[in-house]
């Protein structure tokens, strides 16, 4: 009985410790992420801080825009994966996300104009190649990057 009751406890603790593993992801938070991203932009575009202080808030918030049209766009998509898909809902699949896509370049458009009265067209134009969306060679030296911080991160 009293192995039983200590079994017991001992299962108790070790799954109460490894839900508190658990909680403690490695990697980044949504402000760690961006705090990176952001001198990583203003350091590759040669933003000074008075620029970036007025140009982050506003490229977040098309980020976020984005983020959000995107993520209707996958929901619909994974809508695909069920075996008994008609071919009307996949057209409706396809359509939905060609229209995301346009979506995101008329936000691109839009948050442009909000852009040139903050940075120069030399400057958007270093921000676009450095940014993580733009630039294939720089999307891999950015994630290489921060995955190597994560690692450090976790190793500490």
């Amino acid at each position: 009985m009293i192995q039983r009751l200590a079994t017991l406890l001992i299962t108790l603790y070790i799954s109460i410790s490894l839900q508190a593993q658990d909680k403690k992801k490695p990697g980044f938070t949504k402000e760690e992420f961006r705090a990176r991203q952001e001198a990583y932009l203003t350091q590759k575009a040669e933003i000074t801080q008075e620029e970036a202080t007025k140009f982050f808030p506003i490229y977040f918030e098309l980020q976020d825009r984005k983020k959000t049209v995107n993520d209707k766009a996958w929901e619909q998509a994974r809508k695909g994966k069920n075996p008994k898909t008609t071919d009307a809902e996949y057209e409706q699949i396809i359509e939905g996300i060609v229209k995301a896509r346009i979506e995101a370049d008329k936000l691109d458009l839009e948050y442009l104009q909000r852009f040139k009265k903050i940075l120069s067209p030399k400057k958007i134009y270093k921000l676009q190649r450095a940014d993580i969306n733009k630039s294939k060679r720089t999307k891999i030296k950015f994630h290489r990057d921060i995955l190597k911080i994560m690692h450090q991160k976790k190793k500490k």
